[in-house]
Formats: C-alpha cells, structure tokens, sequence
C-alpha cells in the first residue's frame, strides 16, 4: 500500500510557499528600484558593503523548505505495517427501523417493535464482514449509529429503540432512506443496501420518490412488512389500554404492504413479510448474498509506520541553519 496522509487537509498549507517567494522576489524589485533613486554609487556601495545576497538567499531557502517539510509532517505521512492489513469484504448495510407508536400494536407477539428488533438482532449475526448503521425513524428520523464492524455496539443500539426517542409521531420513510444515504460512505465502491422495517403506514410521498432516486444510484432496498393488512390495535403503556384518538374511537394500525412492496420493486430489491425473525432473516440474507462484495481495508485495524520524524529532523536542522547563517559579509581588516 502506498503512503498516505493522516490528516490531508493540512497540506493547504503548502500553498504559502509561492507566497513566500513572490513577496522575496517582489522585496528585491523594491530594494532595487530604491537603489536606482538614489543614484550615487559610492554612497550604494558604502550602504551595502556588508549585505550578501547570496547569503540572503540561501537564509530564504531553508526557511522555505523547513516551512515545507513541517507542513508535510504535520499531515503525518504514513503506511500499515506490511502484513498487518486486514481486509473484509462484504457490502453496506443501513437498516432503517420505525419506531413510531403504531409499532407498538401486538398483531405480532409481544409487539411489531420487539419481532422488528429480534430481526435486526439475527441479521446482524449473520452479516459477517458486512458494515452495518441504524437509523431511526417515526415523524422524523435520525442516525442513531453510523456504518461500523462494531457488530457488538449494532445490537446495544438496536436494543435501546423505542418510541421514546423520537417526540414526533407519524412514518416519516422518505426522511429514513435520506438519513440511510447521507450515512453511506460515498466513496466507498462497495455495494449499498438499505433494509427498511416498518408497518408502512403513511401517507409520505417522498418515500417512493425518495426510493426512484436511491435505485438511479445503485442502493437495493430491502422492505420488511411488519405487522397485518387486517390490523390490531395499539397498547398505551400510560393506561395499559387501547390507543384511542381525539374521538374517542379505538385505533387500529394496519399493515401498508402496497407501498413497502412499491419502495423495494423500483430498488430491485425484495419485499418481505414478518411473520416469523428467522424465516424473515434467511430470506433477507439469501438476496444480499447475491450482492457483488468488494474487498475494503479496514482502517481501524491497521497499525501504521509514520514518517513524521523523517521530515521533522531536518526541518529542524534548516531552521537552525536560517538563524546562524548571516547574511553579511566578513569584511577583510
């Protein structure tokens, strides 16, 4: 692997040099046009019989390459250890989980929210070296943990869902597959998928719009159904009973399987019905096997030889010579 830079940014700096140079190169301009006016020479050669351009000169020139190397070695060049590199392949995988109340409705057992999480929970076991993120979403959405290996961390989050973290209620999908795309690696050519998992009921827009968009960029997404077409009602944990609304009637949330089907078929992905976490995962894994996997060095594991001291050293060693070389010359007695 070749050397790189830790941090890349800084090398911007490396733009002052010409800026060095032009202000040289302009003072010596000034020094000669103010020469020229005063017009005496025995008067000029008095003025700077103890000047050395030469000297001046070679002062410029280690400043300017100390200033350069110092840029360098703060950018901090470095390359893994030869054989200590290890590279994972597999695919990008954001899954987007509702979270909002009608999840709560208990058409599966204890609830959609709980057999949604027993989902996640088995598919990230099974995801080997695939990189897994979590967005949650109800009338908003958020990225609750970026793309990680950390498969560990992956369950921790996704245990810790509920409605309780997100105060705006509805279905907000179309915002949910933005928040997915925003968390992709953009230049990363491994293959992204989304898997959604939600009862689909909402009346977004966005979300097939928003879905058309992903497909145009390669993004496969996967839509879990959860829940049933016929409905069940949802529990208020407050009172322990059915959620009514401001009428006074019982509400009933109902599996939107139309638009989950919809939002998957414009993705060249496919359309799964949660009736059982297990069944659910292995036809989940079995179409994100056939995703081409591309091989991805992962950095964190990577222990690095730098190069800071090689360029440090001797920019050290210039600064000192710029500060005792004089730029006079040692007139003879």
């Amino acid at each position: 692997m070749n050397i790189q830079f830790q941090y890349p940014d800084l090398l911007w700096l490396l733009l002052a040099v010409p800026v060095f140079g032009l202000l040289y190169f302009f003072n010596l301009y000034r020094r000669k046009k103010a020469i020229q006016r005063i017009g005496n020479p025995a008067l000029i050669k008095e003025l700077y019989k103890t000047h050395s351009s030469a000297k001046a000169a070679i002062k410029f020139a280690f400043f300017t390459i100390a200033f350069a190397l110092g840029c360098i070695a703060l950018a901090n060049p470095r390359k893994p250890e030869e054989g200590l590199q290890q590279v994972r392949k597999g695919i990008d995988i954001m899954v987007a989980l509702d979270v909002s109340n009608s999840m709560l409705a208990a058409d599966l057992q204890p609830n959609r929210l709980q057999q949604a999480k027993e989902v996640i929970d088995q598919l990230i076991q099974k995801s080997g070296d695939d990189r897994i993120g979590l967005v949650l979403f109800a009338g908003t959405a958020f990225i609750q943990m970026p793309l990680t290996y950390d498969h560990n961390a992956a369950q921790l989050f996704t245990a810790g869902a509920s409605p309780s973290v997100i105060r705006s209620q509805g279905t907000a999908i179309g915002d949910a597959l933005e928040k997915c795309e925003n968390a992709f690696d953009q230049q990363s050519e491994r293959f992204k998928a989304i898997v959604l998992i939600s009862d689909g009921e909402t009346h977004d827009e966005s979300a097939l719009r928003k879905a058309k968009n992903l497909a145009d960029k390669g993004i496969m997404i996967n839509t879990i159904g959860v829940g049933s077409p016929a409905g069940a009602t949802i529990l208020d944990t407050a009172t322990n009973t059915a959620k009514r609304d401001a009428s006074g009637n019982i509400i009933v949330s109902k599996l939107n399987e139309e638009l989950l089907q919809q939002i998957a078929d414009v993705t060249n992905g496919a359309y799964i019905h949660l009736t059982n976490p297990s069944q659910t995962v292995g036809q989940l894994t079995a179409q994100l096997s056939q995703i081409q996997k591309k091989a991805l060095g992962d950095a964190t594991q990577f222990i690095y030889k730098t190069y800071y001291l090689w360029l440090a050293l001797p920019m050290l060693l210039l600064m000192l010579a710029e500060i005792f070389t004089p730029d006079r010359k040692k007139l003879a007695l």
